[in-house]
């Protein structure tokens, strides 16, 4: 038996055969579906392969989706960080990297599942975005094995991955609190982002606690999670008749956005308004002053994905999450340049 014989059974070319066996998607699915029943009935596994007929279905390529009508796409450097720790694991696990653009599609998606369908992928990492699409849904609800970062996927076959947005911003909260900061001010990303509506619920439930008054003309939401809306919502909150002594970002380009209408508006970071972002991208370290930031391990989140990824794909485990604990990186926007507590005064 060999793939000659199995061609001249299923009534087709042995370039046809071969194109099956090594997973090309340009055969028809009554096609592929023909020839490898023929296969499974006579027991024929190519030798070069070494595969079973289940196998043969399923190519190497894991497809990346930046979900949402509004997403991060490749600019923003937190995910973009991400997925290069993603990329080299799932690399040396012997995948390939696809990504789908909902662009053509008018900015729905389209048809997600179809399209991962089509390909034949093995797996799908999904990055969180804005107003998220329904086809998202369809094809975390398939058989087809999703990892989601930052987004909750609730398939039988998926699993996500995401830092601990509600509680990230109690130790923000807290850290102010012992700053000596009372008056606190949150610049979020766009109403629809439920990553930044659930770090603003934290961020106000922790001011609770403490008996911090919640002060609405303090608390804007911008556009997204880019330093142009953390400029403009920085420049609303400064018209308010009194400011607040310190600000939390939804993320560390809101926050230097933020930075920069405050220095325009000829106030001082961290003297007059204290400033903590989100993320510990690397541009932190370079801004001035440098910002102080809850750090979310990007490296591990690449990495564990692609490892729950790889085990969906292989049946090593079933539907899985896992929420990595961020950690607060003290610079100098918050005022604390020596690490201790109860040396200023309230303001």
């Amino acid at each position: 038996m060999n793939n000659k014989t199995i061609a001249q059974m299923a009534g087709v070319s042995l370039s046809t055969v071969s194109k099956i066996i090594n997973n090309y998607s340009d055969v028809s699915e009554e096609t592929r579906n023909r020839v490898l029943e023929i296969m499974r009935q006579t027991g024929y596994i190519p030798s070069s392969s070494a595969k079973s007929i289940d196998n043969l279905k399923k190519s190497n390529l894991i497809v990346v989706i930046f979900a949402g009508k509004q997403n991060v796409d490749f600019t923003h450097p937190f995910f973009n960080e991400v997925l290069n720790s993603f990329k080299k694991q799932i690399g040396f696990l012997g995948y390939d990297l696809l990504f789908l653009t909902n662009q053509k599609t008018g900015g729905d998606g389209g048809d997600y599942l179809s399209r991962c369908q089509s390909y034949q992928v093995a797996g799908c990492i999904i990055v969180s975005g804005q107003e998220i699409e329904p086809s998202i849904d369809a094809l975390d609800q398939s058989d087809i094995p999703c990892i989601g970062v930052d987004i909750k996927l609730t398939g039988t076959n998926s699993g996500y991955i995401m830092s601990d947005n509600y509680n990230l911003t109690s130790k923000v909260v807290e850290h102010f609190y012992l700053m000596g900061y009372r008056d606190l001010g949150y610049i979020g990303s766009s109403a629809s982002s439920n990553i930044s509506n659930i770090r603003e619920a934290g961020y106000r439930s922790a001011m609770e606690a403490l008996g911090l008054s919640i002060r609405p003309e303090w608390f804007v939401n911008g556009s997204d999670f880019f330093e142009q809306s953390g400029y403009i919502a920085m420049k609303q909150i400064l018209q308010a008749e009194t400011l607040p002594r310190a600000i939390f970002a939804a993320s560390d380009l809101i926050a230097i956005g933020a930075m920069r209408a405050i220095e325009e508006h000829n106030l001082k970071v961290p003297e007059d308004i204290a400033i903590i972002g989100c993320d510990d991208i690397e541009a932190c370290k370079y801004v001035q002053p440098a910002l102080t930031t809850m750090r979310q391990n990007k490296e591990k989140l690449g990495i564990l994905s692609a490892l729950m990824l790889y085990d969906l794909i292989n049946n090593q485990s079933s539907t899985s999450s896992f929420v990595v604990e961020p950690e607060l990186v003290i610079r100098d926007s918050c005022g604390n340049k020596n690490g201790s507590y109860g040396v200023y005064t309230t303001m």
